[in-house]
């Protein structure tokens, strides 16, 4: 498994590229067929905020952590990812179990704050995939709306979880 680090406003030093490496090869030996995490470290004033991202079989684990100390950050990310992991392997042994991928309900809804202005754009590539495993990566990666292509109708849909922790699909009217 290869490890990339990346700073951003900050040095990598020596001593925390090897503190993250010993800390994510815990989650390695829960991982097969993983190549390569990445790790984004950056400074904002007074936080210190470390984002892990692991591509899994066509699914993303990710984790984000933000505390006054980039090694407790670097900590946090690492249990959150180890519950996002186990969370993915029993939701993989009830799918292959069932043989489907039916009742996969949000344990914790988060409510999303709206955000005034564009801060960011991302760039991901869409894998044909149908909207109950649409719903495992959406929990996976604990996002309020998956955007993904619809395997049955060939079309870009959106699915989000709703207040009530049901979920809702758009789906394109031409």
């Amino acid at each position: 498994m290869e490890i990339i680090i990346r700073g951003k406003n900050l040095p990598v030093t020596e001593a925390l590229k090897q503190y993250i490496e010993k800390r994510l090869s815990k989650i390695e030996r829960y991982l097969e067929g993983v190549d390569e995490v990445q790790v984004n470290l950056s400074v904002n004033r007074d936080s210190h905020v470390v984002e892990v991202t692991i591509p899994l079989n066509g699914y993303l684990l990710r984790g984000e952590e933000a505390t006054g100390d980039m090694y407790g950050s670097v900590d946090l990310v690492v249990e959150k990812l180890e519950k996002q992991i186990a969370k993915y392997k029993t939701r993989l042994a009830r799918k292959l179990k069932n043989g489907t991928l039916k009742e996969l309900v949000a344990e914790n809804p988060e409510e999303a704050t709206p955000e005034p202005k564009l801060i960011r754009t991302k760039r991901f590539p869409i894998k044909p995939m149908p909207v109950e495993e649409a719903i495992l990566q959406m929990n996976l990666l604990g996002h309020n709306f998956f955007v993904f292509s619809n395997a049955e109708t060939e079309e870009v849909n959106v699915l989000y979880r709703r207040r009530d922790g049901n979920y809702g699909l758009i789906e394109p009217e031409y």
